[in-house]
């Protein structure tokens, strides 16, 4: 092997290795945005559950009084 070879091999591994670091990265970024995205998503849906719960429990909780506490004769 000539002297080239120990120049050209480690120099291309270590070009492999910065450009994989670099894209590694950046995918790394782009899947942090994506799971702050889900759990927005995830709280709007979950806000928007709890207030048409809410609104259909508080209907029907003034129409039919509490199980525990039967009306007075």
């Amino acid at each position: 092997m000539t002297l080239g070879h120990f120049l050209y091999i480690p120099g291309m591994l270590c070009l492999g290795i910065l450009i994989g670091y670099i894209l590694g990265g950046r995918a790394v970024e782009v899947a942090r945005a994506d799971r702050e995205a889900d759990a927005l998503r995830q709280a709007a849906r979950r806000a928007r559950r709890d207030a048409e719960a809410g609104d259909s429990s508080r209907d029907t909780a003034a129409r039919t009084p509490p199980a525990d506490n039967p009306p007075a004769p």
